[in-house]
């Protein structure tokens, strides 16, 4: 009954906002010039494909190139994870990653541990690989043969049990898994529609979809949410271009107490011979152009594949959508919007 009664509420929240999204709201301004807020490249970093919000000591986790690396803003990567006991992965795939944090997973006795990594691994069989603060890693998880995994989040908010989210993809959708922190794996939504990217677990705040997964569908153009239950709801349309290597892809929560100080973080992976080939390069847009913007803690933020053109999506009794960014036209977007404080 509660998953019928969420059905419901999420299809009448959709219709509510599909009937108010017109093209006005996607449009950059009445006079038609160009966004003043945009993504500049902020660090040259080869073969990025996705970041990790700020660990214990404040840096960043970047997988790049099929290594880690960690990043104090404001200095150059350090190598993470190299070695004989480190993490390695084939460079051409997506793998993603996710950072845990201090939190007891629900029916365990056991948690995952603050600055672990976790990163999808498309190798043969398909996989999780956990990193450990000290730089260890070891296989997490096997997932079953013929899926692709292509999203990873983790549930910090609790209503999917404080576990590990991944979204594998199948030869006609895509499949929600849930892992433990003993490595067992559970099916929420066995076929969900196509989706991949930086998926996100919704905060608290962000109306009917909170604690939700929401994820971007770049075919669509669709932000979907999947509830605990498995249903697929339309959190909002983008009004991006949509397609394969063009649209919605990125995406990341902005977290309580941003300001104008700090700033968001997006891979931007070089795609030799793509009409968007990338500029291998973490892009960053400040806190105070997306303070300026309108931007403010709950809203979820989501770029487009091609080209990083930004929009903000905000929930409460509807939701809303406003195109807030663009990027370098030749970006390639990838992974997760992280966001980090100021000094």
């Amino acid at each position: 009954m509660l998953s019928d009664v969420r059905s419901v509420r999420g299809l009448t929240v959709s219709l509510v906002v599909f009937l108010a999204l017109g093209a006005s709201v996607f449009a950059p301004g009445a006079d038609g010039r160009a966004l003043p807020t945009r993504w500049r490249s902020f660090l040259h970093v080869p073969a990025v494909v996705d970041l990790t919000g700020p660990r214990t000591d404040g840096s960043l986790t970047v997988a790049a190139d099929g290594a880690l690396s960690t990043l104090r803003l404001g200095t150059q990567p350090s190598p993470f994870a190299r070695g004989p006991d480190g993490y390695s992965t084939a460079p051409g795939p997506e793998p993603y990653i996710a950072l845990a944090s201090n939190e007891m997973v629900d029916g365990t006795a056991c948690s995952f541990t603050a600055d672990t990594v976790y990163a999808i691994e498309p190798s043969n069989p398909p996989g999780v690989v956990e990193i450990d603060a000290q730089g260890q890693a070891r296989r997490f998880a096997d997932l079953e043969g013929g899926t692709m995994p292509n999203g990873i989040a983790f549930d910090d908010v609790g209503r999917f049990g404080h576990r590990l989210l991944v979204t594998a993809a199948l030869s006609d959708g895509t499949a929600l898994l849930a892992l433990d922190c003993a490595g067992g794996v559970s099916t929420i939504a066995p076929h969900a529609p196509r989706l991949e990217g930086g998926i996100q677990v919704a905060p608290a705040s962000f109306g009917a979809y909170a604690g939700d997964l929401i994820a971007p569908d770049e075919y669509s153009g669709r932000i979907l949410a999947i509830d605990p239950g498995g249903g697929v709801h339309t959190v909002a349309r983008s009004g991006l271009p949509s397609g394969a290597d063009i649209g919605v892809e990125s995406a990341g929560f902005v977290p309580p107490g941003f300001d104008r100080t700090g700033a968001a973080y997006l891979a931007d992976r070089r795609s030799p011979g793509n009409p968007h080939p990338g500029t291998d390069s973490i892009l960053r847009v400040s806190g105070a152009d997306l303070v300026k913007a309108g931007v403010r803690p709950g809203d979820l933020i989501v770029a487009s594949e091609g080209g990083a053109k930004t929009i903000a999506v905000r929930c409460a009794r509807t939701c809303s959508v406003r195109k807030i960014a663009d990027g370098p036209a030749s970006s390639h977007a990838e992974g997760h919007i992280v966001f980090a404080p100021g000094p």
